[in-house]
């Protein structure tokens, strides 16, 4: 099983892969043993990776050499982080009832992401929701994701991966 490992260092967090070093962006509030919805934290833990989405009116197709399923976002594509509705931590089709991410923004943070396999399998209200691999926001950190920039999220995916391992600090 080909795998990633996320790293901290201080304040600062790198993803090794295939003898690459990359810096990446966590949640705003570090990492995590113990997620909650929108405590602003990465979970620690072993995550599979799910899917990819790409917006195809900003960027090309992602090379990808995993057995992901490569998607393009449409305008109504989200993602419910309400923790009471029974869509909770799935996508969805917007307008949607519950509280959602809108996964199709005006910023380019989810030009290119991967879904990863955080409290889906079985989903848990209030776990946690939408944490992806994505591009990074302009604030310098995410809201619990990983994010890393579009050339390394690239070579990520080419590289044939199936997990990310984000290890607590030592």
């Amino acid at each position: 099983m080909a795998k990633a490992i996320l790293r901290t260092a201080g304040d600062r967090a790198f993803l090794h892969f295939q003898g690459k070093i990359v810096p990446v962006l966590i949640g705003r509030r570090g990492l995590s043993l113990d997620k909650t919805e929108g405590d602003l934290r990465t979970p620690v833990g072993e995550l599979p990776l799910r899917r990819v989405l790409y917006r195809a009116d900003r960027t090309s197709r992602p090379v990808c050499t995993a057995e992901l399923s490569v998607e393009p976002l449409a305008a109504n594509d989200g993602w419910c982080d309400d923790p009471t509705h029974s869509d909770y931590n799935r996508a969805v089709a917007l307008p949607h009832p519950a509280s959602c991410e809108n996964l199709w923004r005006d910023d380019h943070v989810y030009d290119l992401c991967i879904v990863l396999g955080w409290n889906d399998a079985p989903v848990k209200s209030g776990d946690g929701s939408a944490i992806f691999l994505h591009l990074p926001p302009a604030s310098g950190y995410t809201e619990g994701c990983v994010a890393l920039e579009e050339k390394d999220l690239r070579a990520f995916l080419e590289a044939g991966l199936s997990h990310i391992t984000i290890e607590k600090p030592s």
